[in-house]
C-alpha cells in the first residue's frame, strides 16, 4: 500500500477520482498477498499491482467500472475461473479483491 502514497497525494492534488483495489484473500498460491493494492485514476492511470500483472487489465476494468457507478465490489480470480484464465492467472489460486471509489 505505501508503494502508491504518492500517486495516491499527486491525484489528489490535481482533483482525480480513484479507485483502489485490495487483495483481501487468497487461496492456495498466489502473485500477491493480502494487503497488496492498486489504484486506478479516472483516466487509467495505474499505481501498484495486485496481481504482478496477471490480471491487472481486468482489474482496471472493474476499477473504472466503479468509479462509474460509485459501487463497492469484491470480485474473484482463481485457476478454475474461465475469465482469469484467460487474462492470464496461472498460478493455480485465487485472489479475492475489494474494489472502492476514494472518498478524500
Amino acid at each position: 500500500m505505501r508503494e502508491i502514497l504518492g500517486d495516491l497525494q499527486r491525484w489528489r492534488g490535481q482533483g482525480r477520482r480513484v479507485a483502489l483495489a485490495r487483495v483481501v484473500d487468497l487461496e492456495g498460491s498466489g502473485p500477491r498477498l493480502p494487503g497488496a493494492a492498486m489504484a486506478v485514476a479516472d483516466d487509467g492511470e495505474v499505481a501498484g499491482s495486485v496481481s504482478g500483472g496477471c490480471v491487472e487489465g481486468a482489474v482496471v476494468t472493474e476499477a473504472l467500472d466503479v468509479l462509474a457507478t460509485g459501487d463497492r465490489r469484491m470480485v474473484t480470480f482463481g485457476y478454475s475461473d474461465d475469465e482469469a484464465f484467460a487474462v492470464g492467472l496461472t498460478c493455480g489460486g485465487t485472489i479475492h479483491l475489494f474494489l472502492e471509489p476514494l472518498d478524500w
